[in-house]
């Protein structure tokens, strides 16, 4: 008896030409190649990708690059050069998708804009992934992760009690802004192509995408005609059951007790079934005096117990009270080794690594 084989999966016979750098660009690419696309990383002649060498570097390259380029095939072309321009555009005769991610009017110059390449092949997807888009009164400006969520507001709100910004680990304009709406972008363009219709060109403005998902702040102005005050709104502290409260150990445990039935068992396991009814469902004000006055008796119940002791009196509550990892930790959580999320890889260079798992499955 045969084993079958396994099912393919979904982008399959897909060819993706990269051009990308640094983080978003490669980030989409490697997700689309995680989905089964054969995807040709094409660098310059010169340094290449600036993420080669960005950061940790342990010999040759940083684990950023190894990272973020995994399952991809590798090429090197100098697309000013006439004989690799035209090299290169023969492989978008018979490519699928092209993703760039230079400043507006780069393509044009290298004669290698969307008009030129819809010509060859008018069933390709091409997506340019940028700060600010395509056009607009930003769009030739340079700009990183940090611009790019202070324009769209929310590194305003991504603050703490006084107001000062805090800079998260997880890029948001960069990931959210940049690779995962470029891959929705091109999925939609290529559904579209499948369904008979002609190619797309895509648009990504990691501001745009930051801004449109934002949403908040937008629900409080709609409602009062202003966003809340930092560390005040419905979900960054102005409630006690959603916060963050530091343990006598210096750890902290995540309570995102939202709904009335979460709350009242956390004020069970607590021992003060006399705040079951301070809760935003029966009128509790977000940011109010109130409010922050019970978030303030929660912390000092808190920092009665080390973050273990209180992981072990909530986890059988099952009221979205958990404890907060470091890194190291979460990589060696049962949790996602079980999902396959961590995997143990080797680079012929950089030696041994950690990489993740592909964050979408498909069974059949």
């Amino acid at each position: 008896m045969t084993t079958p084989s396994p099912t393919p999966l979904p982008l399959t016979g897909i060819t993706v030409l990269d051009l990308t750098r640094l983080l978003p660009g490669p980030v989409a690419t490697m997700h689309l190649a995680d989905m089964g696309a054969t995807v040709i990383k094409i660098e310059d002649t010169g340094a290449g990708d600036y993420a080669r060498t960005m950061m940790h570097v342990r010999h040759e390259l940083s684990q950023m690059f190894i990272a973020v380029n995994r399952g991809k095939q590798p090429m090197r072309l100098d697309l000013k050069a006439a004989a690799d321009r035209e090299r290169f555009l023969g492989m978008v005769d018979t490519a699928d998708v092209v993703v760039e991610s230079f400043r507006p009017g780069v393509m044009e110059r290298l004669g290698l804009d969307w008009d030129t390449l819809k010509l060859r092949n008018p069933k390709l997807v091409m997506c340019a992934i940028t700060g600010y888009g395509q056009h607009g009164p930003l769009a030739q400006m340079a700009g990183h992760d940090l611009n790019y969520i202070g324009y769209a507001g929310m590194l305003a709100q991504t603050a703490d009690d006084t107001g000062q910004p805090v800079i998260s680990n997880l890029q948001v304009g960069d990931l959210l802004g940049g690779a995962q709406s470029a891959v929705q972008g091109i999925l939609a363009a290529l559904l579209a192509v499948k369904m008979g219709g002609s190619g797309r060109f895509v648009d990504v403005s990691m501001t745009d995408a930051v801004f449109a998902h934002h949403l908040m702040p937008l629900f409080a102005y709609n409602h009062s005609g202003h966003a809340a005050p930092p560390a005040r709104d419905f979900l960054t502290g102005g409630l006690p059951c959603y916060n963050v409260y530091r343990c006598s150990d210096g750890r902290y445990m995540a309570v995102g007790a939202l709904e009335l039935k979460f709350w009242q068992r956390l004020c069970e396991v607590i021992e003060r079934p006399d705040l079951k009814q301070h809760h935003w469902a029966h009128g509790q004000v977000v940011g109010s005096e109130e409010a922050i006055a019970i978030r303030d008796q929660l912390a000092a119940i808190f920092a009665t117990r080390t973050q273990a002791e209180w992981h072990v009196l909530f986890e059988p509550a099952d009221c979205c009270v958990t404890p907060v990892l470091t890194p190291e930790e979460a990589l060696h959580h049962p949790h996602f080794i079980a999902r396959g999320m961590v995997r143990s890889a080797s680079h012929p260079t950089e030696g041994d690594y950690l990489s993740t798992g592909p964050s979408v499955r498909f069974t059949d």
